[in-house]
């Protein structure tokens, strides 16, 4: 996985290129492995630009057993696993846009003791985001290659970002 540079703090923004399936999986993995209090993460991309893969990766990081598929909750809305902490995995896709998050309990879920990623959290009201969090951008890049911006919001979230590139596995 190449890591690109960019203008802003490495703490603050980071920003990767992966060239498949497995590489968008090695990064949520890499991330999971590295949280160990609640915080929230919002995946925004498009239709498969690499969030459930990345979901998929951060629950294996966050020891969600083998047993349990993780799979974008599109007609769920949240799936809950267990592993070292909490994962809630939620899925806005087809909601309304702006989704108000606290009817339908996702604000409540941010006070939760776990890791929430929320896919299509580009349709939540900005007032509705925590202060502290994740949020993911992924792009398109190619044919298998996605492009994925991590921008970090609050101390302990930038500190995550911190030399995430020596947790990831060696590039083919």
């Amino acid at each position: 996985m190449k890591v690109a540079p960019t203008c802003l703090p490495a703490a603050t923004i980071r920003a990767f290129e992966s060239r498949g399936h497995d590489q968008t999986v090695d990064l949520g993995r890499a991330l999971g492995r590295r949280l160990n209090h609640a915080i929230t993460l919002f995946l925004i991309g498009d239709l498969g630009s690499g969030k459930t893969a990345f979901a998929q990766g951060l629950a294996q990081g966050l020891d969600v057993p083998p047993s349990y598929t993780v799979t974008s909750p599109t007609y769920t809305l949240i799936n809950e696993y267990p592993g070292r902490l909490p994962f809630f995995h939620v899925d806005l896709y087809r909601l309304p846009e702006p989704v108000d998050a606290d009817d339908i309990g996702l604000l409540d879920l941010f006070d939760e003791e776990g890791i929430v990623a929320v896919e299509w959290a580009q349709r939540l009201h900005p007032a509705d985001r925590p202060a502290q969090r994740l949020e993911l951008f992924f792009g398109i890049a190619g044919d298998a290659s996605r492009s994925i911006r991590i921008i970090a919001y609050g101390l302990g979230p930038s500190d995550l970002l911190n030399d995430i590139d020596n947790w990831l596995p060696p590039s083919p």
